[in-house]
């Protein structure tokens, strides 16, 4: 049974807040890009061995490059979680060899996404699709991660998201594998906790990785949330950009979204945050590395941290 927060407690003394908030980054996770592959020994003096490194699927790389990249990932120590995001796979025979491929060098999670391309370049046109074909079954990943849409997506209806949340769940249950869910980033402060009370009420009991932007400027956000298709808060943000990162309503830093998402204990299906670094691998580890440290205070006035050092 998942374990909800009471309603009517007191807000929490500042040593406990950032005690939950150093606690739970322990179990942290980030990503990186194929084109900063270069990047992975400075990233091995920032992040622990066996941090879980996910390599994204941009829209200037090939499928070859994302299992290129997490096989380096794998070999630098760290838990390789390639996207494979399925509208830009050609053809089963191709994903069938890929995911070969990355079981030899070791590498078996992986993060089974539908991807942003409006039309599948093969045979697969969502993530249902690749689960009903029995590929992953039969490959020997040991780890599925799906995504989860706390705010919305513009191309799909919500009912149509808690619906293939609901069947991925029934897959993961007669299949016998390990299924967890990663969320898309957002800027509604408020939106995770409004979709974790509906994960409870749909009894969708899958562990959560909280999908969090790491540290960037309010425009990168702006051009990735379109990008991504986030819905209802990329909407608040085009009406009032100049005013966004001073709104109440949003949550644009991730001191930001840690202090509103733990603020009061979360339940134990949210499992860790997985920081979304578009491309800035190394800022977002060294942030993340200062925080897990605990190299931070509180502001609680302010709802931010203040970094030391």
């Amino acid at each position: 049974m998942v374990k909800v927060n009471q309603p009517g407690r007191a807000a929490p003394a500042t040593d406990d807040l950032k005690g939950r908030i150093v606690s739970f980054m322990r179990g942290a996770s980030t990503e990186i890009t194929p084109s900063e592959e270069n990047r992975l020994p400075e990233l091995k003096s920032v992040l622990p061995a066996g941090t879980a490194v996910y390599v994204a699927h941009t829209p200037n790389a090939s499928f070859s490059q994302v299992i290129h990249a997490a096989l380096a990932v794998r070999r630098a120590g760290f838990l390789a979680t390639p996207h494979i995001a399925v509208r830009r796979v050609p053809n089963s025979q191709t994903l069938r060899a890929a995911l070969a491929e990355l079981r030899a060098g070791g590498v078996e999670h992986i993060l089974l996404i539908a991807g942003d391309a409006p039309r599948p370049i093969g045979e697969f046109s969502g993530t249902l699709d690749v689960l009903d074909s029995r590929i992953l079954e039969e490959s020997g990943i040991a780890r599925i991660g799906i995504a989860g849409h706390p705010d919305g997506h513009n191309a799909v209806a919500s009912a149509l998201l808690w619906e293939a949340l609901e069947a991925k769940q029934a897959f993961a249950a007669r299949a016998g594998v390990s299924m967890h869910i990663v969320t898309q980033f957002g800027l509604n402060g408020g939106a995770f906790k409004i979709w974790e009370r509906e994960l409870l009420r749909r009894r969708i009991h899958l562990p959560v990785r909280v999908g969090i932007a790491g540290p960037a400027p309010i425009a990168k956000l702006v051009h990735f949330a379109i990008q991504c298709g986030i819905g209802a808060s990329m909407r608040a943000v085009m009406r009032n950009l100049s005013g966004a990162a001073h709104s109440s309503g949003l949550a644009t830093t991730p001191d930001q979204h840690l202090l509103g998402l733990l603020g009061t204990p979360v339940s134990a299906q949210i499992v860790a945050p997985h920081f979304f670094a578009f491309g800035g691998a190394l800022k977002t580890a060294r942030w993340m590395r200062k925080v897990a440290a605990g190299a931070f205070d509180v502001d609680a006035n302010a709802a931010q941290f203040r970094m030391q050092g």
